[in-house]
């Protein structure tokens, strides 16, 4: 089966538009890793997008502050002042069909978590040492995250991880004598300052991962986030992908 694997999209319906877009005719299933609110201007929009093309869709930690399921006196004030006006937006409809939706999922030989399998939510997996820990908490051969906005793959062999950089374009061979944690980047709040939607490709005949980067309207988004009187500092950091 290929699966177009996305995460993050983080109510900017413009970057998924184009991802969906680019993608197109490569993918029979599609796995989104969680925010799919917060951050953006679109949130009623990307819900019901995504509803027409997701197989499995996780919450994450945006996801859970605009449900009202997570305190968000931990997040910085832009991101609290995003959190609340996605939470006054949403329509009772997509609350309810989001709410609905779990943190982590097991799918054959992958386990699926927003964060990390220990802490499916809110943990960012940067470094190794955190995600060795992890490798320790679940037994199936890959784990897909999203989370950090960090397109990589973390890998275990021989009781050694390794972090490698996406390489864009480059299938990556998976198997089950090397344990993956996988991260496709972000769709709608790209980072490592490259401005561009982040997905991944996986094909789970041919087993390879395929990390992918296509170019979106930033300025479009930027208008709106602008007429939505979102934070200014979220509105800059999406035209240097930070």
């Amino acid at each position: 089966m290929r699966i177009l694997v996305i995460s993050d999209i983080h109510a900017n319906l413009t970057a998924f538009e184009t991802v969906l877009a680019d993608a197109e005719g490569q993918w029979d299933a599609c796995w989104c890793l969680g925010d799919v609110i917060g951050y953006g201007p679109d949130p009623n929009a990307c819900v019901e997008r995504l509803q027409t093309v997701e197989t499995v869709t996780l919450t994450g930690n945006h996801d859970w502050a605009a449900l009202g399921k997570l305190d968000t006196s931990n997040f910085n004030p832009a991101a609290q002042k995003a959190a609340a006006w996605t939470a006054a937006t949403l329509s009772p409809a997509n609350h309810a069909w989001l709410a609905a939706k779990p943190p982590t999922a097991v799918h054959e030989s992958f386990i699926l978590a927003h964060g990390s399998p220990l802490k499916p939510v809110w943990e960012y997996i940067l470094s190794t040492a955190i995600a060795q820990a992890n490798f320790a908490a679940f037994t199936q051969p890959f784990c897909l995250v999203g989370h950090t906005h960090y397109p990589v793959i973390f890998s275990e062999e021989g009781g050694r991880v390794r972090l490698r950089e996406a390489d864009y374009e480059r299938p990556v061979r998976l198997n089950a004598q090397t344990r993956m944690i996988l991260n496709p980047g972000s769709v709608g709040q790209p980072r490592n300052s490259d401005p561009r939607a982040a997905y991944a490709l996986l094909d789970t005949e041919a087993m390879t991962w395929t990390f992918k980067r296509v170019a979106y309207d930033v300025a479009a988004v930027q208008e709106r986030m602008r007429a939505a009187d979102l934070p200014a500092m979220l509105i800059s950091r999406l035209a240097v992908g930070a």
